[in-house]
């Protein structure tokens, strides 16, 4: 697969020196965005790096950075309908996928690039939120992966038992009425991080990582999105009821979860690990959603539980190219 340089915000990332972007051409013919983020050799590995529902190549810089420290080189992707990888709707600001089947044809052509550019074996899975939803449909399709490491993921949707029913009829509704591009109620069409305040935020107790992206969406406003779109929200309300039907994968799978997390349905996570038997469950005290992005010592903690994981998980006693 032929890769062609794309944008990439290097000051607004704060990652490792030599990181770079390229686009990649889907299955059904759409452009996404593939980051690198090289590490120092010897190489440990390769982390593909799923991220959420609205979040960029750019967000996980500092994250990267700490595993470039650890010998990991990450890759990092803009899904289909955020980041800099085609929008879908004419207004961009909403979050939209025609079926979330589609973000597989996205991974597929990440995989792709990564062969393409001979990463280091082995390849171990890090989602987070919504990505966490596509890397365990990925794991089920047989990704070539050693081990995976979800943050938050999206394994279901934080409702009120009140509220879903509603969501579920009324997005449904919208598929055969021909409204399902129209924002979902009660999500905003701007960025969450520039319309609300940083205390009781829902994503991170730590005012230093708040104002990193804050300062990633004020200088690349083509990076923001806002809410999802009807549409969005009934395909993730059935991938992930379709998903939570499945036994767990065997593969060795480490998932970490903030005691404050208000975003994601908390009681699929504990069902989902609490029937994995390569699988461990560990909270992070007073998290929010964003684990990863919590402060300065609660990173480096996680940074390094991470780590350790993928090398305990590691089939060989060196990596291997990808060619």
């Amino acid at each position: 697969m032929p890769l062609s340089p794309a944008p990439f915000y290097g000051d607004l990332a704060e990652g490792p020196d030599g990181a770079a972007a390229w686009w990649v051409t889907t299955s059904d013919g759409l452009r996404v965005r593939v980051g690198h983020f090289p590490a120092a050799q010897p190489a440990q590995g390769t982390v593909l790096l799923f991220p959420g529902r609205t979040e960029y190549v750019e967000k996980y810089g500092r994250t990267a950075q700490a595993f470039a420290q650890r010998g990991f080189h990450t890759v990092a992707i803009d899904w289909r309908g955020q980041g800099l990888a085609d929008r879908l709707l004419d207004d961009p600001r909403t979050g939209h996928v025609h079926v979330f089947d589609d973000y597989q044809l996205d991974l597929a052509a990440v995989m792709a690039a990564v062969h393409e550019l001979d990463l280091p074996r082995p390849f171990h899975l890090l989602g987070h939120s919504m990505g966490g939803c596509i890397g365990l449909r990925a794991l089920f399709e047989g990704i070539d992966v050693a081990s995976a490491v979800f943050t938050g993921p999206m394994w279901g949707i934080r409702l009120s038992p009140f509220v879903r029913p509603a969501a579920w009829a009324l997005s449904g509704m919208s598929k055969t009425a021909g409204f399902s591009h129209l924002l979902a109620p009660g999500t905003n069409p701007d960025s969450y991080l520039l319309v609300a305040p940083f205390e009781d935020n829902l994503l991170t107790t730590d005012r230093d990582t708040w104002d990193y992206m804050l300062r990633q969406m004020q200088g690349a406003p083509d990076l923001q999105l806002g809410g999802p779109s009807l549409r969005w929200l009934n395909e993730a309300l059935s991938e992930t009821y379709e998903l939570s039907r499945k036994p767990s994968p065997d593969i060795p799978c480490l998932c970490l979860l903030g005691t404050n997390e208000r975003i994601v349905d908390t009681s699929r996570i504990h069902d989902r690990m609490g029937r994995w038997p390569k699988g461990a469950l560990q909270m992070i005290q007073s998290g929010e959603h964003e684990v990863l992005m919590e402060g300065a010592e609660t990173q480096a903690r996680i940074i390094t539980q991470i780590t350790d994981f993928f090398t305990q998980n590691t089939p060989h006693s060196h990596t291997e190219p990808t060619g």
